[in-house]
């Protein structure tokens, strides 16, 4: 059995912070079939495929000005591509 790219699994290991809460929360909102799962220190996001993180969405849960580049200092590990990382919005996903 073969598993299409659209349902391979990709996601985010997170830092657990105060912070992060936000981060996460954002994601959660953006990705209706994403999943939370907490561990000691961290947390893990999963979605099915493809994993968006907006920029904006992180703004309105932060109370503050966000910069995507910020993420690089919450993430412990993906698995995933990052397909796209701009200004607005960072996309992991697979290739095929």
């Amino acid at each position: 059995m073969t598993v299409s790219a659209a349902d391979r699994p990709v996601g985010v290991d997170i830092q657990e912070s105060e912070q992060n809460r936000a981060v996460i929360e954002a994601i959660e909102a953006d990705n209706a079939d994403a999943t939370v799962r907490h561990m000691p220190g961290m947390i893990r996001v999963q979605a099915p495929g493809r994993l968006v993180i907006k920029r904006e969405s992180v703004e309105e849960r932060m109370g503050r000005e966000w910069e995507t580049h910020e993420f690089q200092l919450a993430i412990i590990s993906y698995f995933g591509h990052i397909k796209e990382w701009d200004d607005d919005e960072i996309v992991i996903a697979w290739d095929h």
